[in-house]
């Protein structure tokens, strides 16, 4: 064989699969090009499409925040990409993600990537619409009502009490992003679904744990359901915390309705037989476990920010514990405690400022998915019908410009109100529109009993490796699990 022949050989080697992934990926371009809405005359957003079926998924799910960060230096507030096997436009900015949630039910609706449909479950209310929905909405909001958040306040003191008495006990290095993850699953599984403790003890709550992070992990998954994949071992997770339900859903079932509690759980069972229709056990366990990702996830996220964000600024602490003070709260004396209430907890301003900043700079849920019911222009660009829209908590808050100095951590900021139009949608940490956190109010609650009854009371804190390096997945976290130590605070008064 001559040199020409073995040079052409494997030139034809090399070239021909990059010729052909070139032209798959032109192929690809013209395709998602053709998925435009020929009848506007507006342009797509700018962009990329990436791969083949598998478009950008693969890069957003491995590379998450320096992705979404690199995308949005290259292609500004409005971008289209291809995620979770559609065309998608992701949107941030107050106006923008204004547009998108005053939009509900006439320019989008709520439709979250198959894998979370197929995981979570038609029946939950974040898959539900129109009066579906709204009906479902007015059910669940009666556990958290102000009577209701009032009945929780002792259980969340408990629970938090005892937890943070642990890592004092134990004198070493406490990975607080586990530890409070296993306190906030504790208080979901109590408050939400009615499990009394001692249906909690280690044995049993740690598989539950194990499997609600295995769910969590693959929420966010190529639709394809084969052994090992994403998909696959986010619904064996599944079903083990079904399992779990299940069970606690039969005891209810054989009790009297007026022996139980009024948890979340207990209240949907209430509202299935007073419209006479059979138990839907099915439609209870995905609602179950839908109240369980939302009180127990986002809340764990949280409050290992505040830990963080109170660890590296110690004179936030200080103006708490004074806030204390000024309230008569921080005597741990006979006779001078006082009980915790809705009133007392509504009265500590700078504690609620602190929260504010915290989910302003670290909000747990990164942004909202929704489906373009028809066409529409949103700033100069087309959004076509049967899209997917991505609209970002993160960035939306990290580019409003109603915050200066928006890198530091400020909570002074929120003690001046800001006009209602500057602030609705420049700081969205719970969503907003119709599709508005259900648990907002208890998440706050939850949140201020842990950070100032407990842990501004018991402890002084350490950061062992100073500011984490924080990820997305989908719930924001530290990397390093937050190695802390904790030692006593004796308050002097």
């Amino acid at each position: 064989m001559d040199l020409y022949t073995v040079v052409t050989s494997a030139l034809c080697t090399l070239l021909l699969p990059v010729l052909l992934l070139v032209t798959a990926v032109k192929l690809w371009e013209l395709y998602c090009f053709s998925r435009r809405d020929a009848s506007c005359a507006w342009p797509l957003p700018p962009g990329t499409m990436g791969l083949p079926f598998f478009g950008e998924t693969l890069q957003m799910v491995l590379q998450r925040r320096k992705f979404l960060q690199m995308k949005r230096r290259r292609y500004g507030h409005i971008y289209k990409t291809h995620l979770f096997g559609t065309p998608t436009v992701r949107v941030m900015g107050a106006e923008n993600v204004r547009q998108i949630l005053l939009g509900e039910h006439r320019l989008v609706s709520v439709q979250w990537p198959a894998s979370v449909r197929t995981i979570l479950g038609s029946g939950c209310l974040s898959n539900l619409q129109d009066g579906q929905h709204r009906h479902m909405k007015k059910v669940i909001m009666q556990a958290f009502s102000r009577e209701a958040l009032d009945n929780y306040v002792p259980v969340i003191e408990e629970e938090s009490r005892q937890a943070i008495a642990e890592w004092l006990e134990s004198g070493s290095c406490v990975l607080v992003y586990p530890a409070v993850k296993r306190l906030m699953f504790r208080i979901a599984m109590r408050i939400l679904l009615g499990f009394e403790p001692e249906q909690m003890d280690p044995a049993n709550e740690q598989p539950l744990v194990e499997a609600f992070e295995e769910m969590i992990r693959n929420l966010f998954s190529l639709p394809i359901d084969v052994p090992f994949s994403g998909l696959y071992r986010g619904l064996r997770a599944r079903n083990i915390i079904h399992a779990k339900i299940e069970e606690n859903i039969k005891e209810k079932l054989r009790k009297e309705p007026e022996s139980c509690g009024k948890d979340a759980l207990q209240l949907l069972i209430d509202h299935s037989r007073k419209t006479g229709q059979p138990i839907d056990l099915q439609e209870l366990k995905e609602s179950a476990t839908e109240l369980l990702f939302g009180g127990h996830g986002t809340t764990a996220s949280a409050a290992t920010s505040l830990i963080t964000f109170l660890g590296l600024h110690k004179g936030a602490i200080l103006k708490v514990r004074e806030e204390l003070e000024s309230k008569g709260l921080l005597s741990n004396k006979p006779g001078e405690k006082k009980d915790l209430s809705i009133d007392i907890l509504q009265q500590l301003t700078y504690t609620g400022c602190v929260l504010k900043e915290t989910l302003r700079l670290s909000p747990p849920v990164p942004g909202g998915f929704r489906v373009v019911l028809k066409t529409f222009v949103l700033n100069g660009y087309q959004i076509p019908k049967g899209w997917n829209v991505i609209y970002s908590i993160a960035d939306t808050h990290d580019t409003a410009e109603v915050f200066p100095n928006k890198d530091e951590f400020d909570p002074d900021r929120f003690l001046t109100p800001f006009p209602e139009d500057a602030s609705r949608f420049n700081f969205i940490p719970f969503g907003g529109g119709v599709r508005s956190c259900v648990g907002k109010e208890f998440a706050k609650i939850l949140l201020k009993i842990f950070l100032v009854f407990e842990l501004c009371r018991s402890c002084d804190w350490e950061l062992l490796n100073g500011a984490p390096t924080m990820k997305t997945g989908p719930i924001m976290y530290p990397v390093d699990n937050l190695p802390t130590l904790f030692k006593p605070y004796h308050s002097t008064l």
